[in-house]
């Protein structure tokens, strides 16, 4: 059994998730391989004592890079898109 803070593994930073912060109040994480969105709404239960109105989670695949001659892939991962109720938010940056 994972603890809480095994499943939420990181906040993804990006200009896409941070809108989707301002626009829909959604909040986006990497999450562990193994994890489903039920472990993921207690982790973020537990950590930030916020219950989530849902959880999406979504499977990105390599993709194919280049530098040069060389080629290789990006790492696999999964990520999870969690809408937070109206009035509640997540302070990613510690600003507060």
């Amino acid at each position: 059994m994972l603890n809480a803070r095994d499943i939420i593994i990181r906040p993804i930073v990006t200009e896409k998730t941070m809108k989707l912060m301002d626009s829909d109040n959604k909040v986006t994480f990497e999450v562990a391989k193994d994890t489903n969105k039920t472990a993921v709404r207690q982790a973020i239960e537990e950590i930030y004592n916020i219950k989530p109105v849902s959880v999406n989670i979504v499977n990105v695949h390599p993709k194919t890079k280049r530098v040069g001659k060389y080629v290789g892939k990006t790492s696999a991962y999964k990520k999870a898109i969690v809408k937070l109720p109206e009035g509640k938010d997540i302070d990613l940056f510690g600003n507060k």
